[in-house]
């Protein structure tokens, strides 16, 4: 058999590049100049730095973060320019978290202009400017409620944009309806939908690349992270998103059902709840398996004394679950002990309301 010859750029590529600071060949997959300790990407890594320090510049902070995480991945997890990164992203989420506008463009009304010299409004005009002013303060002050609107609705039309994720709604919408009708059916994967398009918000908030919601038939949803969170407060955020945004699609059923005295909607809203609820058992992979690695182990505790009294009033058994499984959690054996006391709240919050949702 004649052999066959590669292209120069394939050769080139298959046999490495030599380091830009010694001129040692190196493979493909190094990140890093075994002989110099050189970064390969050095180049490629500046520029990203930059973009993402743009970027947190313009109080684009999602944007900074994926931009870093990207860095992340031509960096050897051992060096030192990997745990600046890291620590980058950390104080960028830390900056999120504590409320910190996403963007510049949440400001109310242009900069005043020192030195214009305009003078004091009179009468009406003065009346007006005063309310407008009073306008202006309450709608920045209510800024966080225009933001769930728009990042709500945002989000669900455009995930319905994704070839695999319709395409896969529908196959479990036609297994689903052979067993239960096509009223339910429906309801259901809608709840599904609304529970995965919480992980994808919440990756998206955090700049972590992900894939769109895929349905497997009988087993709900997945979205598959093509980058990992950089700790354990991360991925709790991340997998506690999901039942958040469950709990309001059943919140929301329950009292549409409760307005309308709908069995089939108050029948929807307590599978959803239920749905949710199983979902915050805390082992993984679950989202409350998630949820406890950012908790340390007198919070764990805690958590189980909190659902344990929970169950005594409901006698949800899955309430009883996490309450028990929550003990033996309590006492794991572990180097370090993350305590978040955000992320207890959220999950133990999140237990009560569902609970209560599910009951008959």
């Amino acid at each position: 058999m004649q052999p066959t010859e590669l292209p120069a750029n394939t050769a080139r590529e298959l046999a490495g590049a030599p380091c830009p600071s010694c001129g040692l060949l190196l493979a493909p997959a190094l990140l890093a100049c075994p002989q110099c300790r050189a970064l390969v990407h050095r180049a490629e890594l500046e520029q990203i730095a930059n973009a993402a320090e743009a970027a947190s510049a313009r109080g684009e902070l999602a944007e900074a973060m994926a931009s870093f995480r990207r860095a992340l991945g031509l960096l050897p997890v051992a060096s030192k320019q990997h745990a600046q990164i890291t620590a980058r992203i950390v104080d960028l989420r830390e900056r999120l978290d504590a409320g910190e506008p996403p963007s510049a463009a949440l400001a109310v009304g242009p900069p005043a202009r020192p030195g214009t010299g305009e003078p004091k409004p009179r009468g009406w005009r003065r009346f007006r400017a005063g309310l407008s002013s009073v306008v202006a303060v309450v709608l920045f002050k209510l800024k966080a409620i225009w933001l769930l609107l728009l990042t709500v609705w945002k989000p669900l039309l455009l995930g319905l944009t994704k070839l695999g994720t319709l395409s896969s709604m529908f196959l479990s919408l036609g297994v689903y309806w052979s067993f239960y009708g096509w009223r339910f059916a429906l309801g259901l994967v809608l709840c599904i939908y609304v529970h995965e398009i919480g992980h994808v918000v919440a990756l998206k908030r955090l700049g972590i690349a992900a894939s769109s919601p895929m349905f497997i038939p009988g087993f709900g949803a997945v979205v598959r992270l093509q980058q990992s969170p950089v700790d354990t407060v991360e991925d709790a955020q991340v997998g506690l998103a999901g039942p958040r945004w469950g709990l309001g699609i059943s919140l929301a059923l329950f009292l549409i059902a409760r307005l309308t005295h709908s069995d089939a909607l108050r029948a929807i809203a307590q599978v959803s709840a239920w749905i949710n609820l199983f979902n915050l058992i805390p082992i993984p992979p679950l989202d409350g398996g998630r949820g406890f690695r950012a908790l340390s182990n007198p919070q764990r505790l805690l958590c189980a004394v909190l659902l344990g009294a929970l169950y005594a009033f409901t006698k949800q058994g899955f309430v009883g679950l996490i309450a028990l499984i929550a003990v033996v959690r309590g006492f794991e054996t572990r180097q370090e002990q993350p305590a978040n006391a955000r992320i207890l709240i959220e999950y133990v919050g999140l237990a009560i309301l569902l609970s209560l949702i599910s009951l008959r």
